[in-house]
């Protein structure tokens, strides 16, 4: 019997079962699950907070962008494009409802056939936000814009996410990514900030009581600290340097046809035709031998006696 309970013992010890008496284990408390994206998360007090100011700033920076095609990434539940008036506008994004289901890295559109894309969080919460901005910059045409939301890690949202330990819910697991190394990774990729502002200054609390007893940061720290905000809003567009060859200018130009010199004519000087004209003989009575030929060209200009006398 010993030689049995060894052998089972050993067997869930392998297995990770902890092995002690009822009276020594400990009451097992089962938590609710983790918000698992930043979609239920939006669903929380604080993530309605953050929600309402960030469709308001959304809608201001996409609503005076013209064009045909305009696409979000993620989130499809919300719809950041509703102050958009361009034709077509659709989702692309991993999870469910999303008008196409691609990964965010390897985008399934054409080249330079976008003209707005919005990016809700979108960095902050994926592998590689370098190979998402490498596929943005690919799919935007010429001067199309981009709209990026994300968490500023310089605000009391940032000191949260590092004392508080909260590093596997949401939105504390995601990097958030500061606006100035935001910007560099922008300029190197050819972009151009063009409007941003930072908002939600009061500290990331879980319930809605004490986000509005916080609501007077919003007005002070507007006016004083605005770059303590805890989420920021940035719009940028794609600069497309130009190409064009500068020839030489007589390339360009037509040759013009020369005009013929004027002959001149001087007084006392014959001119080649002149000198070449066969000279008018005159032949008188009696010199015209026997048997001698007039030239043809001669003819009209030989004068003789016997025709005078004739």
């Amino acid at each position: 019997m010993l030689r049995h309970f060894i052998t089972n013992w050993m067997r869930w010890a392998c297995l990770g079962i902890p092995i002690l008496p009822a009276r020594r284990m400990s009451r097992i408390v089962l938590e609710p699950l983790q918000k698992s994206t930043i979609a239920d998360w939006f669903d929380s007090d604080t993530g309605r907070y953050t929600l309402a100011w960030e469709r308001t700033q959304i809608d201001l920076a996409v609503e005076d962008v013209f064009g045909f095609n305009a696409v979000q990434l993620g989130v499809p539940s919300v719809d950041f494009l509703r102050a958009n008036r361009m034709p077509s506008r659709f989702s692309i994004g991993p999870g469910q409802g999303c008008t196409i289901q691609s990964s965010f890295t390897h985008l399934p559109i054409a080249s330079h056939s976008v003209d707005l894309l919005v990016l809700p969080h979108v960095l902050e919460f994926c592998e590689d936000p370098h190979q998402v901005l490498r596929e943005v910059e690919r799919v935007l045409m010429p001067e199309g814009q981009i709209v990026i939301t994300g968490f500023n890690p310089i605000s009391l949202w940032g000191i949260s996410r590092l004392l508080a330990g909260r590093r596997y819910e949401w939105p504390w697991q995601g990097e958030f990514i500061g606006l100035l190394r935001l910007r560099d990774w922008l300029k190197l990729l050819g972009f151009e900030l063009n409007g941003g502002k930072f908002g939600c200054y009061a500290p990331p609390f879980k319930t809605e009581k004490w986000l509005r007893r916080f609501r007077f940061l919003e007005r002070l720290s507007d006016r004083w600290w605005p770059i303590v905000g805890g989420v920021y809003v940035v719009r940028a567009v794609k600069r497309t340097v130009g190409m064009r060859l500068v020839t030489p200018a007589w390339r360009t130009r037509r040759s013009q046809p020369s005009a013929l010199a004027a002959v001149t004519r001087r007084a006392g000087w014959r001119t080649d035709f002149q000198a070449k004209r066969p000279p008018v003989l005159r032949l008188v009575s009696g010199s015209t031998m026997p048997g001698a030929t007039v030239p043809y060209s001669l003819a009209g200009t030989v004068r003789s006696d016997d025709s005078e006398a004739t």
